[in-house]
C-alpha cells in the first residue's frame, strides 16, 4: 500500500488510549483517521493529541476509514463490526468477539462474505517469547495455566461496568483459553468447570490428540503484579512459558504489521483470525453451561 491505512478507533477508554491510538500514530504504515465514542468530549480527548477527526457518528466514521479498531464493550463490538464489514472495512476486534456465540457467528459470517481481513487483540500472541516457545513444543500431553490478578478490584478497568459484569472469564478468559489451545491442540471438551467466590474459575479442558489441561482464572486476586503462568509436559518433560514479557504496546505494533500484509495479500486467515475469536466465543459458552 503506498499511503497509510486508515484507521478509525470506536471507543475512547483506557485500552484505546493507551493501546490503540498511539500505536495507529507510531506505525508507519497506519494513521489514527478518526474517532467515535458515547461520549464526545472523551472521543475528543483522545483525538486531539493526533491530529484525528472527532465523528459524529458510526457511519460519519465509517466514510472516512479503510479499517475499523474496537475498544468497547463485546456486546458493543458485535452491533457494530458487521455494519463495518458490509461497508468493506478491515476490523481489528477485541476479545470476546461478542456476548453470545449466536452474535459472534454474525460476525464472522458479515467478514467473510465481505472478504475483510479481521485480526483479533490477542495481546500474547503476538509477542516473540510466546511464539517462540510455541514453536519450541513438542510431545506435549498436559498442560496447566494461571492468570490471577486484582484488575477488577482498583485501577481503571476496574472501572469498567462490563467486565465487574461478566468477570475473568470472558475478560482475562479469552487469553488463557487461546494459549492453552495454542500449545496442547484445540480444545475439544470441557471435562469439569468450577466457579468459586471472589470470581475464580477451574476448568480442565480436553484437547485434541488427547492431552489435558487445567487453567485457573480470577480478576479479583490482590497479587501485584498479575501472576500469570503456563507450563505443558510430556515425553520431552516440562517445560514453562518464562522469562520477559513484550509490553502491549510492542505486541500491537506486531498486530498492525500483520494486519497490513493480510490486506496487501488480500488475505483474511492468520492465527488470530475472527474464525479463532469464534472458536474461542464457543469454548467460553460451553465452560458456563459446565458449571
Amino acid at each position: 500500500m503506498s499511503e497509510a491505512l486508515r484507521v478509525g478507533v470506536v471507543g475512547a477508554g483506557p485500552w484505546a488510549n493507551r493501546v490503540h491510538a498511539p500505536g495507529l500514530d507510531a506505525h508507519p504504515g497506519t494513521r489514527l483517521a478518526a474517532v467515535w465514542a458515547r461520549r464526545r468530549d472523551a472521543a475528543e480527548a483522545l483525538a486531539e493529541p493526533y491530529g484525528a477527526e472527532v465523528a459524529g457518528g458510526f457511519d460519519e466514521l465509517l466514510s472516512d476509514v479503510d479499517a475499523v479498531a474496537f475498544a468497547v464493550p463485546p456486546a458493543v463490538q458485535a452491533e457494530l463490526a458487521p455494519k463495518a464489514a458490509r461497508a468493506g472495512k478491515h476490523l481489528i476486534m477485541e476479545k470476546p468477539l461478542a456476548a453470545d456465540l449466536a452474535r459472534a457467528q454474525a460476525v464472522v459470517d458479515a467478514a467473510e462474505e465481505s472478504g475483510v481481513a479481521g485480526l483479533l487483540m490477542l495481546t500474547r500472541r503476538f509477542a516473540p517469547e510466546v511464539r517462540a516457545w510455541l514453536a519450541g513444543l513438542d510431545g506435549v500431553r498436559g498442560g496447566i495455566g494461571r492468570w490471577l490478578a486484582g484488575a477488577l478490584l482498583a485501577g481503571d478497568y476496574a472501572a469498567s461496568e462490563w467486565r465487574q459484569k461478566e468477570g475473568a472469564l470472558i475478560d482475562a478468559g479469552p487469553h488463557a483459553i487461546d494459549l492453552l489451545d495454542a500449545a496442547l491442540g484445540q480444545i475439544e471438551r470441557v471435562h469439569y468447570a468450577r466457579l468459586d467466590p471472589d470470581d475464580l474459575w477451574t476448568v480442565v479442558f480436553g484437547h485434541a490428540g488427547g492431552a489435558t489441561s487445567t487453567l485457573t482464572v480470577s480478576l479479583r486476586v490482590p497479587v501485584q503484579p498479575a501472576l500469570v503462568e503456563f507450563s505443558v509436559y510430556g515425553e520431552n518433560g516440562h517445560t514453562q512459558l518464562a522469562g520477559r514479557r513484550t509490553a502491549a504496546h510492542e505486541c500491537y505494533s506486531v498486530l498492525l504489521d500483520e494486519f497490513l500484509e493480510l490486506i496487501r495479500d488480500g488475505r483474511t486467515e492468520h492465527p488470530c483470525d475472527l474464525r479463532r475469536g469464534l472458536h474461542i466465543q464457543r469454548i467460553l459458552a460451553e465452560v458456563q453451561s459446565a458449571v
